[in-house]
């Protein structure tokens, strides 16, 4: 999709509202839309890292099965339609601007009647919404935005499960300054009486989505208790062997990489066990295989070459990087990386660096294109406090264009950070 698309300059006027969590306002909207989203049957995954990956999983398993699933996930990382997709298509461009005209319509009702305006993320909610109903989806994939229980994915009343993958500190200027605080507003997914998957290792998290489970009269499944053993891996992908409630899964072979991602294809794996035990969906082995080994991710551990290895990775927190720099050691070792990065100044970024540091002793310091970012020469001179060695170059496509020239003195060219610099990186290299 064009950047001046006038469907994205329609949603832009609503940035101006902020990101406001509460469901009065996508209450009301949806309302007038008809609720929707009361006939779709949904999976809600919530999480600090790896919702998106347990999303892809769960998706392409339920594609790969024949039946006709949708996808929402945020952000995107080159086009908008990455957010919207169904049946293995992204929305298109024209059903883009039909559903947003329709949820617009009523936007103009509700202000007329004097509600507050929604905001852009709620908006962009309602579309998905209107959608998968119009393409009489048999399930939707829902990645909640922000959050969990303030989120406008949670107007749905009934998913038919309730994932949680992860809880560390992020967007803690909206979801509190602890993991307990953190943790509570994620549980606020969870739904009287539905199932709850959750591969949450922070204990003190833990115990906050089990009470909440508890007092919702839910039956919670601790991916953590599962016996597993990675029986083969490398840059191609991992292959693991797992038992989950008698049901054996030897040799599931996955293309994203790194124990996380052993972790999230557990949790899919887990919820798509607990559906086809129910009954609720139908699984063939071997089609259930080959939708996991599809599954990826733009945009995380994603090689664009070899020889050498130019990977790029959207760790843009604290989990994310910690993550990227077990992956490195993991596959990489003892590998000479260059780390271009570029960062959002209100991120945890001492965190961040701390694993940066762990990745690699040669920088270069760019920005991402957001007013947000942390100017590149500040980034640079925090890299050098560290003992490592950096060159400023504040223009990502300048900073991509030099990694390149000088490739062949590394064995990997690694660019990492935050993910408005990651889609702009991809659309260089791709």
């Amino acid at each position: 999709m064009d950047k001046d698309n006038n469907t994205l300059n329609k949603f832009k006027e609503f940035e101006r509202f902020g990101s406001r969590l509460g469901l009065e306002r996508m209450e009301t909207l949806m309302g007038l839309l008809g609720n929707p989203e009361r006939e779709l049957k949904c999976i809600h995954v919530a999480g600090t890292n790896g919702k998106g990956s347990v999303c892809k999983y769960i998706y392409e398993a339920l594609q790969e099965n024949g039946y006709k699933a949708g996808l929402f996930i945020s952000p995107f990382l080159e086009i908008f339609n990455e957010r919207i997709e169904f049946d293995h298509q992204l929305i298109s461009d024209e059903d883009l601007e039909k559903c947003t005209n329709l949820v617009l319509e009523k936007v103009d009702i509700m202000i007329a009647q004097g509600f507050d305006s929604p905001t852009e993320f709620e908006v962009i909610t309602a579309v998905a919404f209107v959608y998968f109903h119009i393409k009489q989806a048999d399930f939707v994939v829902l990645e909640v935005g922000l959050g969990g229980r303030g989120d406008s994915t949670n107007i749905i009343e009934k998913p038919l499960a309730c994932i949680i993958t992860s809880i560390s500190f992020d967007h803690m200027d909206r979801l509190g300054n602890t993991i307990e605080e953190i943790a509570s507003e994620k549980a606020g997914i969870i739904k009287e009486g539905v199932a709850v998957i959750m591969n949450v290792q922070a204990p003190e998290a833990s115990k906050v989505i089990a009470r909440e489970a508890y007092q919702k009269n839910c039956v919670l499944h601790n991916v953590n208790k599962l016996p597993y053993a990675v029986t083969d891996k490398s840059l191609n992908g991992y292959k693991v062997n797992t038992n989950i409630y008698g049901t054996d899964y030897s040799e599931v072979e996955i293309s994203m990489v790194g124990k996380h991602q052993v972790q999230n294809v557990l949790t899919a794996l887990t919820a798509l066990e607990l559906l086809r035990k129910a009954e609720i969906i139908k699984i063939e082995r071997s089609r259930l295989y080959t939708g996991l080994k599809q599954a990826k991710q733009i945009g995380r551990f994603e090689i664009m070459d070899a020889e050498p290895y130019v990977i790029i990775d959207g760790a843009h927190n604290e989990d994310g990087a910690a993550a990227l720099a077990g992956t490195t050691a993991e596959l990489l070792p003892g590998k000479r990386i260059l780390l271009i990065t570029g960062m959002l100044g209100d991120k945890d970024t001492e965190k961040i660096l701390n694993s940066f540091g762990e990745i690699a002793d040669d920088f270069v310091a760019t920005e991402p294109d957001n007013p947000r970012k942390w100017p590149a020469a500040e980034l640079a001179k925090e890299l050098k406090r560290r003992g490592k060695n950096c060159i400023t170059v504040e223009d990502p496509i300048k900073a991509c264009k030099y990694a390149l020239e000088h490739k062949n003195e590394f064995d990997v060219i690694l660019f990492a950070g935050s993910l408005y610099l990651i889609g702009q990186i991809r659309g260089i290299l791709k």
